[in-house]
């Protein structure tokens, strides 16, 4: 199984009340991060069965947005596990309730994401550490083992479309 990991994206200012914050949306910039962190994952052929999204309405929103990108023409699935507080149980019996799905992407929060990530990867162990930053997405494979395959940043990606966008040198194939 392949999972895509994706932080929500910019949001803003933290709510100062929980009812409050659970519904606050994406700011400018994060429907920005969204759309080139899309264009990013199309442009690399990413293609999920399902997306799995924290209920709060940053995530949502980041989740529909990177869906769209990417073509992702299903319903977008609303888990608990994916809430700022869910824990990694939680998160571990959310991979097996999707276990025969060859690629999935969960849409949450930090701490919990980083946290899940970097406890996926290092089999529980507490000396690795991801650092998700928001709106980053991070493709791990999930076999007898997880393996951390890339991650990439809204930064890095708008540099590399920057980059290539004024490059004067010749584009060529490899043949």
């Amino acid at each position: 199984m392949i999972v895509y990991f994706l932080r929500h994206a910019s949001a803003g200012q933290h709510k100062l009340t929980p009812a409050k914050d659970e519904k606050r949306p994406l700011d400018k910039d994060g429907i920005e991060q969204c759309g080139q962190i899309g264009r990013a994952l199309a442009a690399m052929d990413v293609h999920v069965d399902t997306v799995i999204s924290s209920p709060l309405k940053r995530a949502t929103q980041t989740a529909s947005l990177v869906g769209n990108e990417i073509a992702f023409e299903g319903k977008l699935v609303l888990d608990d596990a994916l809430r700022p507080e869910g824990s990694f149980t939680q998160f571990r019996d959310l991979l097996n309730r999707h276990a025969k799905a060859e690629e999935i992407m969960v849409v949450g929060h930090n701490p919990s994401l980083s946290e899940f990530l970097s406890l996926l990867i290092s089999n529980r162990s507490s000396d690795v550490s991801v650092d998700l930053k928001k709106g980053a997405v991070a493709r791990v494979e999930v076999d007898k083992q997880a393996t951390l395959q890339w991650c990439l940043t809204p930064k890095l990606v708008r540099a590399v479309q920057e980059s290539s966008a004024n490059s004067s040198r010749p584009k060529t194939a490899k043949k």
